[in-house]
């Protein structure tokens, strides 16, 4: 078992420190943290792009060797829907991002049309079951964290297709579940219990706090692009503190 994966099985949850550069990274890795992922909204974000793919794979290895070269910690990698048409494509996306020696991605079920909409639960299946078993097939401990979106897209019944989901991404071969914008507890509970793999939910307004979280039995807690906008936000209002006031004493 690698020291990521382990990091899964401790009793405390893994706080994933979301990041979006090098600094980023170093700040979590300085703080204690014990594993940081990139957020693919705030990559995207801070080098001028939107989020949805639109930043080029290649870009997004320069990042991601940036990050790897100067941390120590594990490092895992949102690769949104895979930066691939295809699974033979999405796999050899993830043999650059392995001779980079990452720990894990995050891989999501959603496809970024306008609206954003979940591909079907089987071909999704298809994708999990061919990534898993070229990782076999190498002998890779790469964790492959599977994002499912029925929250963060707002269906009317979300937790019914969620559990549906989770269910079919457990018998296929993910080695976790990603369910960002699940706020409630019971139903985070019910899917906790609906599975053994460990289930990762996402900073939001009403997400109960850490021990609540730890005593239903979630084990990964990511923060997602927050504290990246927290960070432009406050930026923005000093930036127009400087201009309104005509000196630097906000600065300071």
């Amino acid at each position: 078992m690698n020291s990521f994966r382990k990091l899964h099985t401790q009793n405390q949850p893994l706080i994933i420190g979301n990041i979006w550069d090098a600094q980023s990274a170093l700040l979590f890795e300085k703080n204690g943290y014990q594993a940081v992922g990139t957020s693919s909204a705030a990559v995207a974000s801070s080098l001028g792009y939107e989020d949805g793919e639109k930043i080029p794979f290649t870009e997004l290895l320069k990042i991601v060797k940036n990050i790897q070269d100067k941390i120590s910690i594990p490092l895992t990698v949102d690769i949104e829907k895979g930066y691939g048409s295809d699974n033979n494509q999405i796999i050899n996306n993830i043999k650059e991002l392995l001779i980079l020696n990452i720990s894990g991605i995050n891989i999501e079920d959603s496809v970024s049309n306008s609206p954003k909409t979940l591909q079907s639960a089987n071909d999704f299946c298809k994708t999990i079951n061919a990534i898993k078993e070229y990782l076999i097939q190498i002998k890779s401990s790469l964790f492959v964290n599977v994002r499912t979106d029925a929250y963060i897209i707002g269906l009317n019944s979300p937790f019914k297709e969620t559990l549906s989901r989770v269910k079919h991404y457990t018998n296929c071969g993910a080695d976790g579940i990603f369910i960002p914008c699940i706020t409630d507890e019971k139903e985070t509970e019910h899917l906790v219990k609906s599975t053994h793999l460990p289930i990762n939910v996402m900073c939001m307004p009403n997400l109960p706090d850490f021990d609540r979280l730890q005593k239903i039995g979630v084990k990964r807690i990511s923060m997602g692009p927050f504290l990246y906008n927290n960070m432009i936000e406050k930026n923005q209002n000093t930036i127009q503190r400087i201009n309104k006031d005509k000196n630097f004493s906000v600065l300071f």
